[in-house]
C-alpha cells in the first residue's frame, strides 16, 4: 500500500510517499481503507524526532482517520460490516491507504457528518472529552480558560465546554482569530496572547476569582501564569509542551489554592481507556455533533501525496481548525 513515511527526522521536505507493507489485523482488531487522516501537534513533533511512537506502534504518522471498513481480525465482537463508514482513534499509521486498529477505538461516523469532515473528529473529541470531562470533572457554571482556541483541539474544546454550560475564556495569536472564538465559536472572552495578558484578562472577568479549569497545550512557558490565574480548588491539565517541558513553579501558590496540576496524554494510554474514552464519545459528543450543537471546522484539505505541503501549512499556524489528507 501507499504510506507517508519519514526517513529522518527534520522539516516537512522528509516526508515521503512510498509503498510499504499493507497492515494484517490481529485479534479484536478493524481493517479500515483510510478515506481520510487528521493532521495533529504529535504527527508534528514525530516528524521532528521528538515525539516517538510507543513501543509496538506504527512508525508512519496519523492519529486519526475516516474510512470503511475493509476487514476485521479474529475476536471482533462489536457490530461493525464491511463497507460500513467509521471512524478511528489510532497510536499511529494514519497517513496510508489501509489501517488495523482495536475495534475498541473505531465508532461510526455521527448522523450528518461526511466521511472526509469526520476524519476531524477522533482526536479532538476523545483529547477534549478526556481532558475537560473525565479529569478536570468541568461543571456547568464554572470557568474554564482554553489555550490555542483555534487549533485542531481549541475549537472543539470551546464548544464542548460552552454547551456542557462552562463560562469560556479562550486565547489565540491574531485579532483575527479573536474574532472567530466569540462570533463563531461561542467562546464569552477571547484573549490575544500576543497583545494582552491573559491572567488579568481572566481575573477582570471572574471578579477575581480565576479560572476553574485551565486546558493548556503550551506548557512550561505558561506554567506560572496558569497557576496565578487558577481559582480556588482548581485543576490545570496540561496536555501539550509547545512552550517547553521544564519550569520552576512556586509551590506555595499551588497549595494556598488548593489546586492540581494534571499532565496527560491519549497516545501512550493502553486500549482499555482508550476504549472508554470512545464509548463516551459516542454517548456524549456524537449527539451534539448530530443536532449541530457542535460544530465540525475543517481548515484546508490536501491529497496523501501533499503531505510536505500539508505540514508546511500546518507548521506555518496561519490553519484555524483542522487540516486533513485525503486518498
Amino acid at each position: 500500500m501507499k504510506a507517508i513515511v519519514a526517513p529522518q527526522a527534520g522539516g516537512p521536505e522528509v516526508l515521503t510517499l512510498a509503498d510499504v507493507p499493507a497492515p494484517v489485523p490481529g485479534a479484536g482488531e478493524v481493517l479500515i481503507d483510510v478515506v481520510a487522516a487528521g493532521i495533529n501537534r504529535a504527527d508534528v513533533q514525530q516528524r521532528r524526532g521528538f515525539y516517538p511512537p510507543p513501543p509496538g506502534a506504527s512508525e508512519i504518522l496519523g492519529l486519526e482517520v475516516s474510512g470503511r471498513i475493509a476487514g476485521f481480525g479474529p475476536g471482533v465482537t462489536k457490530p461493525f460490516t464491511v463497507g460500513q463508514k467509521v471512524v478511528a482513534l489510532l497510536t499511529g499509521g494514519g497517513y496510508a491507504q489501509q489501517v488495523a486498529v482495536p475495534a475498541g477505538q473505531v465508532l461510526p461516523l455521527p448522523d450528518g457528518i461526511d466521511i472526509v469532515t469526520a476524519a476531524s473528529l477522533p482526536e479532538v473529541t476523545a483529547t477534549v472529552y478526556s481532558n475537560l470531562f473525565m479529569t478536570a470533572l468541568l461543571q456547568p457554571g464554572e470557568t474554564v480558560l482554553i489555550h490555542g482556541g483555534t487549533g485542531g483541539i481549541g475549537v472543539m474544546a470551546v464548544q464542548m465546554a460552552k454547551a456542557a454550560g462552562a463560562f469560556v475564556i479562550a486565547t489565540a495569536g491574531s485579532d483575527e482569530k479573536v474574532a472567530t472564538l466569540t462570533s463563531y465559536l461561542g467562546a464569552d472572552v477571547a484573549i490575544n496572547y500576543r497583545t494582552q495578558d491573559f491572567v488579568k484578562v481572566v481575573q477582570d472577568h471572574t471578579e477575581g476569582r480565576g479560572a476553574n479549569v485551565i486546558l493548556d497545550v503550551v506548557g512550561a512557558k505558561y506554567l506560572q501564569q496558569n497557576v496565578a490565574a487558577l481559582a480556588m480548588y482548581g485543576r490545570l491539565v496540561v496536555i501539550g509542551l509547545q512552550g517547553g517541558a521544564t519550569a520552576e513553579l512556586n509551590l506555595g501558590t499551588l497549595l494556598a489554592k488548593r489546586a492540581a496540576v494534571i499532565g496527560t496524554t491519549l497516545r501512550g494510554r493502553p486500549v482499555v481507556e482508550k476504549s472508554a474514552i470512545m464509548d463516551g464519545v459516542r454517548d456524549h459528543v456524537w449527539p451534539l455533533l448530530a443536532n449541530g450543537t457542535l460544530k465540525t471546522v475543517v481548515d484546508k484539505t490536501f491529497p496523501l501525496s501533499q503531505a510536505p505541503a500539508a505540514h508546511a501549512y500546518f507548521d506555518s499556524g496561519a490553519h484555524m481548525g483542522k487540516v486533513l489528507l485525503t486518498l
